[in-house]
């Protein structure tokens, strides 16, 4: 979910990897099957930004992180539910001064903003591919969020020398007072009439945008950079960025956000653009607000 705001390793990356994310990493449309490759951006095979920005914008989100997780504390929660609107406009606001950041950084190595969105060729039939793509995409990797997350429930369970299933055959009733206290802090931001989901979606469509142009754009080439070229370690350290950029939702869940985050990179591999996972990720906030709404709407928690 929008806020103040999987790993993987390699010892050996593919050539053609490397060809699959060459429009994210150029901003060039992807060589052609006659061999015939577009002519690159001067500056784009370094670093797209100085270091010391980098590092700058790293820290924010490091702070904003920090300043999320203390400000929607579950003795929070009745603070920001009273004062929705305001937070969702200073989210956006924050969202849009980090985007506003990066474009300062590219324009200081002289690179094209709209590099980062990738190669955006093929007209109205490459848009709705990339829709279906991202609907695919969406239903998949809640598959994996939730396989994760079990497996997480069950470890923590194995650890205290409990179990999912009791000796009846049923579920066992999972109550971790940390998660009570999350989903109580995030039902608080869900809206709850006609002006708050409208407002949300427009959060949420931010949201999309700027996080997949910041995380899967700027921080995942600059870090393909830093690392030589190595395209699991512009992954790597954009996921676990990504996630630790949501302290809000506590640890269990930044872990898993990093989870999250690896998969939007790799479908960014995939499509040689961000706009798959733009549209992916938009949604995905957008029904996870309208779901607690309805949840807490039926005082089903």
């Amino acid at each position: 979910m929008p806020g103040r705001s999987i790993v993987f390793s390699s010892t050996h990356i593919s050539t053609k990897a490397n060809r699959e994310l060459e429009p994210i990493l150029t901003g060039q449309p992807p060589h052609s099957d006659l061999g015939e490759s577009a002519a690159p951006i001067a500056g784009t095979s370094g670093p797209i930004a100085p270091a010391w920005h980098t590092v700058v914008l790293i820290i924010g989100i490091a702070l904003l992180s920090v300043e999320g997780a203390r400000e929607f504390s579950g003795s929070n929660a009745n603070a920001i539910e009273s004062n929705k609107l305001l937070t969702y406009a200073t989210t956006v606001g924050s969202e849009l001064l980090m985007l506003g950041w990066v474009y300062l950084g590219m324009r200081l190595r002289k690179i094209p903003f709209r590099s980062l969105f990738g190669d955006l060729s093929g007209g109205i039939k490459s848009l709705f591919l990339d829709i279906g793509i991202a609907i695919t995409f969406w239903m998949g990797s809640l598959v994996v969020f939730g396989c994760i997350g079990l497996a997480w429930t069950a470890t923590e369970l194995a650890l205290k020398h409990q179990s999912l299933i009791a000796a009846d055959g049923k579920p066992v009733a999972v109550s971790d007072p940390a998660q009570q206290r999350l989903l109580h802090t995030l039902s608080a931001l869900a809206p709850s009439n006609g002006r708050e989901i409208a407002a949300w979606a427009l959060v949420c469509a931010m949201a999309g945008l700027i996080e997949e142009l910041v995380f899967r754009g700027y921080f995942q080439r600059q870090f393909v950079a830093w690392s030589r070229g190595a395209i699991a370690g512009g992954v790597a350290f954009s996921a676990l960025l990504f996630g630790a950029a949501h302290g809000y939702q506590g640890i269990r869940n930044m872990v898993l956000l990093s989870v999250f985050g690896t998969l939007f990179s790799l479908l960014a591999v995939f499509r040689r653009n961000l706009r798959a996972g733009i549209f992916a990720h938009a949604w995905h906030d957008f029904a996870v607000g309208l779901l607690l709404a309805f949840v807490k709407s039926r005082h089903l928690f």
